[in-house]
């Protein structure tokens, strides 16, 4: 689930208004569409959710904590236990196998490894045969898989997916959000998704949707009048 209330973040070296986000309430095993273009704080909003950065002001929930009032280690095991993230650029370990990408979740939520878990989570996204492999040996769709894969292992309250269908044509596209959605109801997850992409919009457009555009374009407004 996801409270805000009030939710806004400044830059640190930016010298205009912060960004004043909507309030949000999203239920447990919900679906919000996170919709902007490039610059709309779509991505500063899911580091905010995920705790990533710290907000400037107002109150954030997720996953039933009230993010905040935690630090280092504590928000880091929060974070591994609590959140899974599916990012645009999807950071595999190119050193590492397949399966050995996943054992770094139960390194950083501080769990003994599980390697029937890691089976299981490949197996639930069609991957399981990929384990040993480098993601250097894998295609961009298997690559994603193992990141979704990854994204699920320790089944988090909540999903986050940043662009996943930005690179993909359509059918790879329509597959990639099916199996976002199944991989959440499987957890009982909430998901965001988000994106600038119309297909998704299309497919989605009977789900809760938070829209930043209206954000970004009041935020460049605000700057030309500083000038």
């Amino acid at each position: 689930m996801i409270r805000t209330r009030g939710l806004s973040y400044r830059y640190a070296t930016d010298g205009t208004a912060p960004l004043r986000f909507p309030d949000v309430d999203l239920r447990q095993g919900g679906t919000l569409l996170l919709r902007g273009r490039s610059g709309s704080g779509k991505s500063t909003w899911l580091s905010l959710i995920a705790g990533l950065r710290g907000a400037s002001g107002g109150d954030l929930f997720v996953a039933g904590t009230q993010l905040g009032t935690q630090r280092g280690a504590e928000m880091d095991a929060w974070r591994a236990r609590s959140i899974g993230f599916l990012p645009q650029k999807l950071h595999l370990s190119s050193a590492l196998t397949v399966a050995d990408n996943l054992v770094l979740v139960y390194f950083a939520a501080g769990l003994p490894r599980d390697d029937a878990a890691i089976t299981r989570a490949l197996a639930q996204v069609g991957v399981a045969e990929l384990a040993a492999r480098k993601p250097h040996q894998l295609s961009g769709g298997q690559a994603q898989r193992v990141a979704l894969a990854r994204a699920v292992l320790l089944a988090p309250q909540l999903l986050l997916a940043d662009e996943p269908t930005a690179s993909l044509d359509d059918e790879a596209a329509a597959d990639a959000l099916a199996l976002l959605q199944q991989s959440a109801a499987a957890c009982d997850a909430s998901l965001v998704i988000a994106t600038h992409d119309q297909r998704v919009v299309q497919a989605l457009a009977g789900v809760q949707q938070l829209n930043l555009n209206e954000i970004g374009a009041q935020r460049l407004l605000d700057k030309r009048e500083q000038l």
